[in-house]
């Protein structure tokens, strides 16, 4: 390894330190209420290496909500991947975006949708790039195991699925609670039927 494979290394690691530290002060108090200072003091690193490597606060949660998606892709793609049944696979993906909901104060959630123009490129790009192939794959699963219905078109899927992606500054309306139901609906209205007590899970995820 050289002296700028070693340079680099210990820079992105201080990055990923920052980000770290950046979204659960955030998630946990929102954006407007944590300073650069308090960022700085949890990722152990100064002011100025911050502003160094991500410029302004505003520029830095861009970058920690961009790795967020990504991250969360990368569990719900890994889920989808597994080898267990599908209808536990869509429960794991709701659980784990409720799970996520619940953690994020909601002035954090709300970034997300927000005006700023970076935010809606990276939005739209992300939808259109990750997030609908991934749903593609659902929906091509689902129907290959027969938990998604052969009989419904493809045009009524993909109205049903821009009700819920194609209207983000709605979500900026909502709160927590409201956002998991709609997960939940969004999630169990392609499966077309509500998780069950586990214990009887065997006997009612029977193929329609």
């Amino acid at each position: 390894m050289n002296n700028m494979d070693g340079f680099q290394r210990r820079r992105e690691k201080k990055k990923e330190s920052i980000r770290r530290a950046a979204l659960e002060l955030f998630s946990a108090h929102g954006v407007q209420k944590v300073s650069i200072a308090e960022i700085a003091e949890k990722a152990n690193v100064s002011q100025v290496t911050i502003y160094n490597h991500f410029g302004s606060k505003d520029e830095l949660l861009k970058d920690v909500l961009i790795q967020l998606a990504y991250k969360k892709y990368e569990e719900y793609n890994e889920i989808l991947e597994s080898n267990i049944p599908f209808p536990e696979k869509i429960e794991k993906m709701v659980f784990n975006k409720r799970e996520t909901v619940k953690m994020f104060n909601e002035d954090f959630l709300n970034a997300y949708f927000s005006n700023d123009p970076e935010i809606q490129a990276f939005t739209e790009d992300f939808y259109n790039n990750t997030t609908i192939p991934l749903i593609r794959k659902i929906i091509e699963q689902g129907k290959k195991e027969g938990y998604i219905h052969h009989d419904i078109s493809s045009d009524a899927f993909w109205f049903y699925i821009t009700l819920f992606i194609n209207r983000p500054e709605l979500y900026a309306k909502l709160d927590k609670t409201t956002m998991m139901d709609i997960t939940t609906l969004f999630f169990y209205g392609l499966l077309g039927k509500p998780p069950i007590e586990k214990e009887h899970r065997h006997i009612s995820w029977g193929h329609s």
